[in-house]
This record gives C-alpha cells, sequence and structure tokens, in this order.
C-alpha cells in the first residue's frame, strides 16, 4: 500500500482514538497466491505459495484500558470488544481480532487493552486470502507493541486456529504460515503435516505470472468448503480401516482395486484422485520452475484446474470459462486459486501475450456473464512486518 494512503490511516486513527505522546505503529501483511497444491494444505500436503504485494495494514496502540477498540476503514465501523470475547454477528470482520487475542491469551500470555485501525488493498472474495492476512498482521502487531515472545511461525498458527476455532472456518494452515515468513523474490514449499518448510528462489525469465478476477463469489464457497474437508476425513477413517498405516490422505498410494475394497462413496473417490495426482504435480512444478522448464510448469497447472472442477468440485462456470480461454489462445497455463467458487484464476505466460490476452478476454467474458473481468500484476513480496513512517 503507499505511504500516502498509509499517512491519511494515521490521520483517521488520531481522530477518532486522539493523539498521545506515543504514536500508533503500523504494520503490514500481504496476501499470498499459492503456485500448486490446491485443497491439500488440510491433508497433510506439500504446498508451494508465496507472498504477494497486495496487504493489510494496522495501526496499533496501547490504550492503557481493558478493551480493543477497533475500526475498519473498509467498513467505516468502530467496534470496541470487552472480555469476555464472542463472536459479534453485527461486525464479523471483528471476530479476527477477537480470535487472535483469545488464542494467545490461551498460549498463557496478557493482552493488554488497545486501539486498532486496519485498512487493506486485497480484493474481496478475490481467494488472495486477506482474512489470513488479517490475522497474522494483528498477532504480529500485538506480538511487537507487548514484546511477546512469539516465532513467526507461531503467528502463523495463532491465525489458524482463530479462524477455525473462532471464526468457525476450518481452513488449512498454508495461508498464514506463507504471509508470515515469506521472503521477496521466493516462493516455499511447505509440508503442511509436519511444518517443515524451504525457500526456492526462481527466474521467470520472460515468463511472468498474474491473476484474472472472475469477481463473482459464490455462496457455496464456506459451506462446501467444510464439506470437502469431511469427505476427505471421512474417506480416510475408511482407508485407515484397511490399511492403518496411512497418517494423510496425501499419503495414500493405493491402486484402483485396493481403494476399492475401501468401499468409499463416489465423491470420496474422486476427492482422494484429486489429492493424490495433485502430490505428483506438485514435485513437477518444483522441478520446473527450478530447471526453467515453464511449459512443464504451465501444463501442470492447467491439470490442476480440470482436477479441481472435475474431482474435487470446487470451480464455477466463470472460472472455467476463463481457463478453458486462455488454454484456447494458447497461454502457457492457468489454474483457479483458493476456495473456490469464484475469486481468481493464476495465469503463467510469456509477458509479450498480457496485451492480447487481456483485450480478447475481457471483451469475451463481459459478453458470457455480463461481469467486467480485472487483471492484477504482483510481485512475491515480503512477509508480514512493520512499516516505519
Amino acid at each position: 500500500m503507499d505511504s500516502l494512503r498509509s499517512k491519511e490511516n494515521l490521520n483517521q486513527f488520531e481522530s477518532i482514538f486522539g493523539k498521545t505522546k506515543q504514536p500508533p505503529r503500523l504494520f503490514q501483511a500481504p496476501a499470498r497466491i499459492n503456485i500448486i497444491g490446491e485443497h491439500v494444505d488440510y491433508l497433510g500436503g506439500i504446498v508451494l505459495p508465496a507472498a504477494i504485494n497486495f496487504a493489510v495494514q494496522v495501526y496499533l496502540r496501547p490504550n492503557e484500558t481493558s478493551s480493543y477498540r477497533l475500526y475498519s476503514v473498509t467498513y467505516n465501523e468502530t467496534v470496541e470488544l470487552i472480555k469476555p470475547l464472542k463472536p459479534n454477528p453485527k461486525s464479523p470482520w471483528a471476530d479476527y481480532i477477537s480470535g487472535v487475542i483469545f488464542e494467545i491469551e490461551k498460549m498463557g500470555y496478557s493482552v493488554p487493552g488497545f486501539d486498532l485501525l486496519v485498512d487493506g488493498n486485497i480484493p474481496q472474495g478475490s481467494g488472495l486470502s486477506s482474512s489470513a492476512a488479517f490475522e497474522v498482521v494483528t498477532g504480529y502487531a500485538i506480538k511487537e507493541t507487548f514484546g511477546l515472545t512469539l516465532s513467526r511461525e507461531e503467528i502463523a498458527l495463532i491465525g489458524q486456529r482463530a479462524e477455525n476455532n473462532f471464526v468457525g472456518t476450518k481452513c488449512g494452515i498454508m495461508d498464514q504460515f506463507i504471509i508470515a515468513v515469506g521472503k521477496k523474490d521466493d516462493c516455499i514449499s511447505l509440508n503442511t503435516e509436519t511444518l517443515k518448510y524451504s525457500y526456492h528462489h526462481f527466474d521467470l525469465g520472460k515468463y511472468e505470472f498474474y491473476l484474472i478476477n472472475s469477481n463473482v463469489k459464490h455462496s457455496l464457497k464456506d459451506s462446501a468448503y467444510n464439506k470437502r474437508r469431511s469427505e476427505c476425513e471421512s474417506a480416510l477413517v475408511k482407508i485407515k480401516a484397511k490399511y492403518p498405516n496411512f497418517i494423510q490422505l496425501y499419503d495414500v498410494n493405493l491402486t484402483e482395486s485396493e481403494l476399492e475394497n475401501c468401499h468409499l462413496t463416489i465423491e470420496e473417490q474422486k476427492r482422494i484422485k484429486h489429492v493424490t495426482s495433485e502430490r505428483e504435480r506438485t514435485k513437477v512444478v518444483i522441478d520446473g520452475l527450478e530447471s526453467g522448464n515453464f511449459l512443464e510448469v504451465g501444463s501442470a497447472l492447467f491439470e490442476t484446474h480440470w482436477s479441481l472442477s472435475k474431482e474435487f468440485e470446487v470451480s464455477c462456470p466463470e472460472t472455467d470459462f476463463i481457463v478453458d480461454s486462455l488454454q484456447s489462445l494458447s497461454v502457457t497455463g492457468a489454474r483457479m486459486i483458493g476456495g473456490g467458487f469464484g475469486g481468481c484464476v493464476l495465469v503463467l505466460d510469456t509477458k509479450d501475450h498480457f496485451s492480447k490476452i487481456e483485450e480478447v478476454l475481457k471483451k469475451s467474458y463481459q459478453q458470457k456473464f455480463n461481469v467486467a473481468l480485472d487483471f492484477y500484476k504482483f510481485q512475491i513480496s515480503d512477509g508480514v512486518k512493520e512499516v516505519l513512517i
């Protein structure tokens, strides 16, 4: 976010909460993309995310009371939180802060009262994980302001628990983790079972990644996300009854006849097919990025999209249309990202191809769905940090 907007927000903070000798501190957390490894982060899988330069920013200052006064620029709304903290159905955005405070205090810390202003430029509903950025930046700001001994990895886990336990979405760890530990020009391969990770630096050369926002968000998203998780969990229970050595669904490597012995539903079979094939595609993409074989990477991205659409069933007509159109326009690779049912498509292509794609696709999509597309260029950026003002 630009410095002018940050300064405007500082003025707004002081007009809402007053000016004191101690100025508020500014913290920022990025959005994220995931290059490969979709819908496996809650199944012990390997994912390949990167932080990108859209952001959520918070100003935070202790207020010498026991309550938390919050202001959202997006919603133009002030909320006061008083313990015991409870979900706020009128202002659900405040639940992300409540959840983080609740989880930090469960670890034995005390979080004194503070004033907080939040603003961001991550497109809502785009699948770029604005909620995880909000959780991580809140946790990091509390840690830095009050001198808590929490690592970046612990901040990520606090954010995930806040979303699971307080907000009520059973998200995996990937989003919060990359937002906490991201590094400029690098992605990470993260084993979501062990939380071991390594940085991967790559040079795209004549290629680039960019995003296309479908600008649709279907109401199915949250309920279907939780349903897919429960289908994967029930499939694993059935598999473990016959083959008890498997710890995670991601590790399953059974033949078709062996899977038939497990009495899986058709839905469970399809979910497993996506998860196990995504495991192989992830290896291909990591190798391809490091060796510069971008055609191989692109092919795997297309395969992932159609697996998410047909096997995991979390796509929608709009994102399928975008990816199908990109394939027919000879783009290198593309796939839906995020929870699904709308949001963004990640594209890998040569830089000189962009203007043609943008022109053709904007027109055909508008004609088909009567909705405008947005195209986002981005850079791979650092994770959560304090911004000096």
